[in-house]
């Protein structure tokens, strides 16, 4: 008998604090493109097909540490005789464990600690399960926020099914994610839909990133011949599969540095993806034919991909990811018409083939594999069960298990007094009482047209950038009714996200007149800085940090400001300045380390160097701890020599003067 229950899950955890206050502006580029999947021309709104260079209007979540300790999570179980699946309802949904019964084998990736990483849109993320990636791409902006959970009913009127969903605040949709387990099923069924609420087309992406052991033997099987491989960070390459210079790159540890392998799969072939061992078991995921896209992705086996391993979980517990798609590589988008709903569904179960031919010529392995996956779960069922249970996924909930964000419901409230058409389908409830104090000043404004002033020295609150926001905002000002110095800023922060600079600068501007505060004196600080005044914007961080000392985000901004404006001394001073619970932050003595390297205290970069720093929020791909590691060791020797640092010196160092494991965070070889 299929169960669905509320349930608690306990693993060590690092702190996780509050939303960073500074608006990222620039902090995220990305660089996708829209696929003409339509005949849409491009979206009004998207003029450059989607690029979205920062993740506003969401706030950072980048207060976090790395001092674990017990925890509680809350969980919803889904099981019946075969599967057990734990879902992690505090942290994006995600699919936590998979456990098949009869074997007891654990069919994902558990990693044995939450430890957020800078790797997500917002910051945090944590490795581990199956993360549902959807809006712009990167990971999920919801991937460490609650999602809403609620037990629904099947058609039975008996079997319960869990039904997962949320307002994501970019591209301003729904999204709704229903987990069917009947009783005798031996897979996962995940019934995904996304509703465009819209008048004009949208850039989508979502891909479903499922994480796997790593183990030596292990290999990733998906229906193609060609994949497009991105090892390095470099560019797409098209490759023949499964061998590349005599080495077969479907055993993911034949990967020395993190690598990206988009399986081309051919529209006559049924999407899967397999992860499976020495012996010809594992995971597979399969779908209907709307998320034809696969991916392998594998951290790599040099030292500094080992490290992120290691940094993200623990010694020994390496994973890969197996991925899945609407596009076919995860930089494009798919252009999503106005007004749209997409659906599809998802199988996820235990496979096992015969070793021999898993592990023999990629072919007959492919095929192989596809009969299999053809045998537990046919193409034809599941493009039959998204039909069936069309019905159910506009059920509305028997019961609300876990409430996400209050952003829904105030959308849904705000388009129903601007006279548009509702927000969702009754199967996805965002009610009142999901409300909370990051929305009521917003709601203030809806209602009675205007937004409450605050003390300058408390943050300034949830962000919106929405043009109809915009609009009630202007209208308010306009009238009167808010003009104060949170108002301007927010004001700015919305000119700024519809791409008028100036507009922004004078909004900023004009809210510090009426009231200085740290928050216009840092975004104007940004500006200064993208204006190619540095010395402008050092001036104008320092102001800010006076009015926010306690802001650690915007003492780590300012140093780096006064460092690209050739004011080491003033770096140096700053730091000696700040709270010692600022200034031992990791980044603060990095960025006093460079600092010293420039004046050419060699024991200051030293003692920094062979310190125990905790290294908190690294971002993927940065390589600012090996850099000032080798400047160091380049500048020492050229002293000690000809006092020249050129390409030959370079080269050696690299040689003959490798970074230690703790500072070492290159993904490439």
């Amino acid at each position: 008998m299929t169960q669905l229950r509320l349930d608690t899950y306990t693993m060590p955890a690092a702190h996780f604090g509050p939303v960073n206050p500074l608006p990222p502006l620039t902090d995220f580029v990305n660089v996708g493109s829209a696929v003409a999947a339509h005949d849409d021309p491009a979206p009004a709104d998207y003029p450059d097909r989607g690029q979205e260079y920062n993740p506003l209007p969401y706030r950072l979540q980048d207060d976090y540490d790395r001092t674990r300790r017990p925890r509680q999570f809350t969980t919803a179980v889904l099981e019946n005789d075969f599967l057990r699946a734990t879902f992690l309802l505090d942290l994006g949904g995600r699919l936590w464990s998979l456990v098949h019964k009869p074997s007891g084998r654990e069919l994902l990736h558990v990693n044995p600690v939450f430890q957020p990483a800078n790797l997500a849109l917002r910051d945090a993320w944590f490795s581990g399960g199956v993360e549902w990636n959807v809006g712009i791409i990167s990971h999920s902006p919801l991937t460490c926020s609650p999602l809403f959970a609620a037990r629904v009913l099947a058609d039975d009127g008996k079997t319960p099914f869990l039904r997962l969903y949320e307002f994501e605040r970019i591209r301003c949709l729904p999204f709704q994610l229903d987990f069917h387990l009947p009783d005798a099923s031996p897979v996962l069924l995940v019934r995904a839909r996304l509703i465009s609420p819209h008048d004009h087309a949208l850039p989508m992406y979502w891909w479903s990133n499922i994480a796997v052991d790593e183990r030596p033997g292990v290999r990733v099987l998906s229906p193609a011949d060609h994949a497009l491989s991105h090892e390095n960070g470099g560019q797409l390459v098209e490759q023949d599969l499964p061998l590349r210079d005599g080495l077969d790159i479907s055993y993911p540890t034949n990967h020395q540095g993190a690598a990206s392998l988009f399986f081309q799969v051919p529209p006559h072939r049924r999407p899967y993806i397999a992860a499976l061992d020495a012996d010809g078991r594992g995971l597979f995921q399969a779908s209907t034919r709307f998320l034809p896209g696969r991916k392998l992705w594998a951290w790599g086996m040099s030292q500094g991909s080992r490290h992120w391993q290691e940094y993200l979980a623990e010694p020994g517990r390496g994973y890969i990811e197996i991925q899945a798609g609407i596009a076919t590589t995860q930089l494009q988008y798919v252009t999503m018409p106005a007004g749209q709903q997409w659906t599809w569904l998802e199988a996820y179960g235990l496979l096992q083939a015969d070793p021999k031919t898993v592990h023999g010529p990629w072919s007959a392995a492919t095929q192989a594999v596809e009969q299999s996956i053809e045998e537990i779960t046919p193409l034809k069922w599941m493009d039959a069960e998204l039909q069936r249970t069309a019905a159910a996924a506009d059920r509305p909930p028997q019961e609300i298990l876990h409430r996400g964000s209050g952003w829904g419901a105030l959308e849904r409230r705000r388009r129903a007094k601007a006279g548009e058409k509702p927000l969702t389908p009754p199967g996805i409830v965002f009610a009142d009482d999901s409300l909370t104090d990051l929305q009521q000043p917003w709601l203030e404004l809806l209602d009675h047209g205007r937004l409450p002033p605050r003390d300058p020295a408390d943050d300034p609150g949830a962000y919106m950038v929405q043009p109809p926001w915009r609009k009630l905002l202007e209208d308010s000002l306009h009238a009167g009714q808010s003009n104060h110095w949170l108002a301007w800023l927010h004001l700015g922060l919305m000119r700024w996200r519809a791409q008028n600079p100036n507009g922004a600068k004078a909004a900023w501007e004009e809210s510090l007149r009426r009231q200085p505060t740290a928050w216009s004196l840092r975004n104007l600080a940004v500006l200064a800085r993208l204006d190619a005044n540095p010395a402008r914007s050092a001036d104008l961080y320092l102001q800010a940090v006076q009015h926010q000392p306690g802001c650690r985000q915007l003492a780590v901004e300012c140093c780096a400001a006064l460092l690209g404006a050739g004011r080491c001394q003033d770096v140096l001073k700053l730091v000696a300045s700040l709270p010692e619970s600022i200034r031992s932050f990791w980044r603060i003595p990095m960025l006093a380390a460079k600092a010293s390297l420039e004046l050419g205290d060699m024991d200051a970069v030293q003692r920094f160097l062979a310190s125990d720093v905790e290294v908190i929020n690294v971002r993927e791909a940065e390589v600012s701890l090996t850099d000032l590691w080798f400047a160091f060791h380049e500048k020492r020797l050229a002293a000690a020599q000809s006092g020249v640092v050129d390409d030959a010196l370079r080269q050696r160092i690299r040689r003959e003067c490798p970074p230690p494991r703790r500072l070492d965070f290159r993904m490439k070889t």
